[in-house]
Order: structure tokens, then sequence, then C-alpha cells
């Protein structure tokens, strides 16, 4: 259950101005400010069911949007791959300064905005991968 909600509210941040005025009120009533359907009939003058029934056509609604052009999942395969590489970059031993940079870099990508002290200017290091590239990083 939790996990529709998540993906039904995340299919609304990237379409819900796709959606009807009515569909949209509907949509943030119900998963923004967890109304039930009785009350959001009660204070929109209709029945429980034109509710459920206009809810469930904005999903459907939603959901073909997702199946025709796919933003929501690009977004989240970058979104892994982000976290993926923030947790590489965090385990690289002895260039703080710069893993620091790059997890705020990763972090405001992610909208994740986090401070991260720094001293200014350049900061740099190198780091010899597993199969023996030397990889330098500069800030």
């Amino acid at each position: 259950m939790l996990e529709r909600f998540a993906r039904v509210n995340l299919l609304y941040d990237f379409y819900g101005p796709l959606l009807t005025e009515r569909q949209r009120r509907f949509m943030e009533l119900h998963y923004q400010q967890d109304l039930s359907l009785g009350e959001i009939a009660a204070t929109s003058g209709v029945t429980r069911q034109a509710v459920y029934d206009t809810l469930r056509r904005a999903e459907a609604a939603l959901e073909e949007y997702e199946e025709k052009l796919g933003l929501v999942q690009r977004f989240t395969a970058l979104r892994e791959r982000i976290e993926t590489a923030m947790r590489l970059v965090d385990g690289i031993p002895g260039c703080g300064e710069a893993v620091a940079e790059l997890m705020r870099i990763g972090s405001s990508i992610l909208g994740e905005e986090q401070a991260v002290p720094g001293k200014g200017g350049r900061i740099a290091c190198s780091v010899v991968s597993p199969n023996g590239c030397r990889k330098r990083f500069k800030s």
C-alpha cells in the first residue's frame, strides 16, 4: 500500500499538470492532505463514488503518461546511479575535501541539498582504481 501511495505521488509530481483541474484537486486532497473519499465528497458536493471514479481515472491517466513518456523511470534510474556513485566516492580514502564536494554535488542533483564546509580554492586528489587506472578529481 505504501509503495503504491509513493508511486502515485511521484507520478503526480511529474504529470500532475496534465490532469484536469478536478482530478488535480481530488488527488491533492486524497494523497497530499490525506483526506478520505467521504471527506472529499462532503467538501466537494459530490458522491463518494464520484470521488473514487475521478481518482481512479486520474491514476490511470498518470500511469498512461508514464508508459508513453517514461520520465519517472528515467528519473529513478538516474537517482540510483547517482546514489551508487556517491557511495563509491564516499569510500575513497585520502580525499576528504574532494569527496565532501562530490557528495555535495550528488546531493544537490538529487534535491537533497546539504551544506558541506569547504575552504574555497581548488581541491585535487588522485585515486588508483582497482583496475590500475589513476583518477584525478578537482573541484
